[in-house]
């Protein structure tokens, strides 16, 4: 049979064709997702649970006019093949290429750009009612999945929807797992909900049945309407939804297309004036065995091969651990000589290596499902009790606990170690979830130490410091394998505010801050190359800093801060925050993100472009040198 996909175009292309067609494109759409992340990697196991999902909403409605928005976008890849985007499809999440989460620079048919869970229906009740007051006759449907449910953002969202009753379609994708394993009362609520399916099934036998008596039908279907709805109310746990206001439908197999597009423009029939759930089972990982078997380990997979039959990394063998392996080695080493030491994620056991924690101690871990505010708000009542809590959330969403690190942990001085992965560029994920604030957001906060490990040798010091000290703390560390020693040598005891010399020089000063201090020293050698003599220092401390070493270096010649973060308020404003209060006049280049959002790309790509790589600091110290000792500080390159 000729292939169907080669074919599809556009959302109207699925129109015409056959229950048998979308049921073949289906099949065709998990085969192209699953070639396209084995060589790009991404998204897998999110995105092959919700071909059919996703057929079924653009057959029955027109996104072109009506409004989708995904919670989170990682599942959105059928979505991005079906509106027009599918020969661009194999750029997905490689430079220049689509993004990896909806964008609507790409497509009118992404609404907002998507990378955090709990936010698209917050999102997709202001949009309903913007259109109402403003006379728009457009629907809106919210595509959210059941860990995205345990969001405080998307309760908070549920209470209010129930209250305006404005009319839109939220759909429940229900695979049972957020990325690792939902947890949580409402997870639980979910699990009995789907003990229901039974009866759904049985409801549409039963309609099925009475649409075929000719004339009584749909007459009789009318009448007991009002009595299934009864049943269905006492038999099913579906009235948790159905309290806080919302018309509530299924479960509902997610990979019965035919089922799926009758449901939905069934419920298009109906005048019903409040938010509609409309509850859908999907299985993450569908059609691609090791996915089905290891949803969470292919949920952001790495590149992968065919070998004999078997799945492997496509550079497996050949990569160093991660900071993320470091850590989980270190926590757990921690753990063994301090049984006051606590681990808290949330939702993310495998992503920040808590995991292994909760293997050696699971009394002492805890997974709060998609709620980094309440994280928080726990870790203070854990140091409250005499605990030491570990927190560990990557950079891009401790910012939605901003004011619980401020209020529950700061103000109270309340001793936690903030653990804080993916802080950098973060490469294909791109600017949703690149960790560039986190300096800036923690660094304001009085008491709080922030430290940065230049390699895979000072984070397990790091870390036992941290819990030591009495305090709040934090430790910043990237998505990249390891540089296991930047100096080639042991590292030195980790001492509060102190940094250590990496290399002695004359002319100027590279201070980096984290992982920046390897290509800081490859710097330092092409200079030497050309004659130039430059001193390395690995801050180790955005706060407090090494002041004196710092006056040192600004009494040598001119100072080059080196950070994989955002420039504005970040390690170097406080380097510059240093001189100005002590007057000293130095001339200092910041080097690190600029006041724009990085696009995704080749980690080491977005490195180079903004000047952090041995090139881009060789370069930044030669303009200084050239520019003469004095003058007003340079604020960047670029």
């Amino acid at each position: 049979m000729e292939p169907i996909l080669s074919e599809i175009n556009s959302p109207a292309d699925l129109k015409d064709l056959s229950w048998e067609d979308l049921d073949r494109l289906a099949a065709e759409i998990r085969e192209e997702i699953t070639r396209v992340v084995g060589r790009n990697g991404g998204h897998l196991s999110s995105n092959l649970g919700v071909v059919e999902l996703t057929l079924a909403l653009h057959r029955v409605y027109d996104f072109s006019k009506d409004s989708i928005i995904f919670d989170v976008g990682h599942q959105a890849y059928t979505h991005k093949i079906l509106t027009c985007r599918r020969e661009a499809f194999a750029s997905i999440r490689t430079d220049g290429g689509l993004s990896g989460f909806p964008a609507p620079s790409e497509s009118c048919y992404d609404t907002f750009v998507e990378g955090h869970a709990g936010a698209a229906l917050s999102q997709a009740l202001g949009l309903v009612v913007g259109n109402d007051l403003l006379g728009k006759k457009s629907r809106v449907v919210a595509f959210v999945g059941d860990g995205s449910m345990t969001s405080g953002m998307a309760l908070e969202a549920i209470n209010n929807a129930g209250d305006v009753g404005k009319r839109f379609l939220v759909i429940l994708n229900d695979n049972e797992m957020s990325i690792s394993r939902s947890v949580g009362a409402l997870a639980n609520y979910l699990n009995r909900i789907r003990v229901g399916a039974a009866y759904n099934e049985l409801k549409q036998d039963i309609r099925a049945v009475l649409k075929r008596i000719p004339k009584f039908g749909p007459t009789v279907e009318q009448v007991i309407a009002d009595v299934r709805d009864k049943v269905a109310r006492a038999i099913l746990p579906g009235q948790f939804f159905e309290h806080m206001g919302f018309a509530y439908f299924g479960p509902y197999d997610g990979h019965d297309i035919k089922l799926l597009c009758d449901t939905f423009a069934e419920i298009e029939q109906l005048s019903l004036d409040k938010p509609i759930l409309v509850h859908v089972l999907t299985e993450k990982g569908r059609g691609f065995t090791p996915a089905e078997e290891d949803p969470a380990g292919y949920h952001s997979a790495s590149p992968f091969e065919h070998h004999n039959g078997k799945i492997v990394a496509a550079t497996e063998g050949a990569r160093l651990p991660s900071y993320t392996q470091v850590f989980a080695d270190a926590l757990v080493e921690v753990g063994r000589g301090n049984d006051r030491v606590v681990a808290i994620t949330a939702a993310m056991p495998d992503g920040t290596g808590t995991i292994k924690f909760a293997g050696e101690f699971p009394k002492r871990f805890f997974d709060v499902a998609i709620c980094e505010q309440h994280a928080v708000g726990m870790a203070a009542g854990l140091s409250k009790a005499g605990l030491i809590p570990v927190v560990a959330i990557y950079s891009t969403f401790l910012q939605r606990a901003y004011d619980q690190v401020f209020h529950e942990i700061t103000l109270q001085n309340m001793p936690c170690v903030f653990c804080i992965d993916r802080a950098g560029l973060v490469g294909a994920d791109g600017p949703t979830h690149h960790g560039v604030y986190d300096v800036t957001y923690l660094r304001e906060f009085p008491g709080m130490v922030i430290m940065a490990p230049a390699d895979a040798a000072e984070l397990p010091l790091m870390l036992r410091f941290a819990v030591g000290a009495g305090r709040p703390a934090a430790i910043r560390y990237p998505r990249t394998t390891v540089v296991e020693s930047v100096a080639g040598v042991e590292c030195a005891p980790v001492e509060l505010g102190k940094s250590a010399l990496l290399k002695s020089g004359s002319q100027a000063t590279i201070l980096s801050y984290g992982v920046t201090a390897g290509a800081a020293l490859d710097a330092a050698a092409l200079l030497e190359r050309e004659g130039i003599d430059v001193a390395v220092i690995n801050a180790r401390f955005a706060k407090p800093l090494d002041a004196d070493a710092i006056l040192a270096a600004a009494a040598r010649g001119p100072i080059v801060t080196t950070e994989e973060h955002a420039l504005a308020g970040g390690f170097g404003s406080a380097v510059l925050e240093l001189l100005a209060s002590r007057g000293v006049t130095c001339r200092v280049t910041c080097l690190g993100v600029p006041d724009r959002f990085v696009e995704h790309g080749a980690r080491s790509r977005l490195l180079a472009e903004i000047s952090l790589d041995a090139a881009g600091m060789a370069r930044a110290v030669k303009t200084a040198l050239a520019a003469g000792p004095a003058g007003a500080p340079v604020r960047g390159l670029r």
